[in-house]
């Protein structure tokens, strides 16, 4: 008998899109972020702070385009990997994004997160991974 495949969750739907949403405003309350970083964080102008309320309330789902879902998914494996990492330390959890790193040059993760766009979110997660010895 063979193991049953993993059925790769549906983001486009907009229910699931609204509840992820919803996850990365409670994410970014944890990290402290300011709304600046959160649009940034998401791919989305300084015009778009409109939507981070109805994001947060779930009235909204993120846009259903390949790079928002791309930055949900970076984001949340950092969230996953930061959680593994320090399972018994939530404030390190909470401001590992906005303290200052070797790693990145002694820039914090969340300006190599802002600065380098989606490709700083996966160096970001891949460091992650890689402290992990994944």
């Amino acid at each position: 008998m063979q193991p049953a495949a993993q059925k790769t969750p549906d983001l486009t739907g907009a229910y699931e899109r609204k509840s992820l949403a919803k996850s990365l405003s409670r994410l970014f309350d944890q990290w402290e972020l300011d709304n600046a970083a959160r649009l940034n964080l998401l791919g989305l102008s300084e015009k778009s702070r409109a939507l981070l309320p109805r994001y947060r309330s779930g009235d909204q789902g993120l846009p259903n385009s390949r790079d928002a879902l791309d930055r949900a998914g970076w984001l949340l494996a950092i969230h996953k990997a930061l959680r593994l990492l320090y399972p018994y330390n939530d404030e390190l959890r909470k401001s590992w994004v906005r303290r200052r790193n070797r790693a990145f040059d002694n820039r914090t993760p969340l300006e190599v997160m802002t600065e380098r766009g989606l490709i700083g979110l996966a160096t970001v997660s891949r460091y992650l991974d890689f402290q992990r010895g994944h």
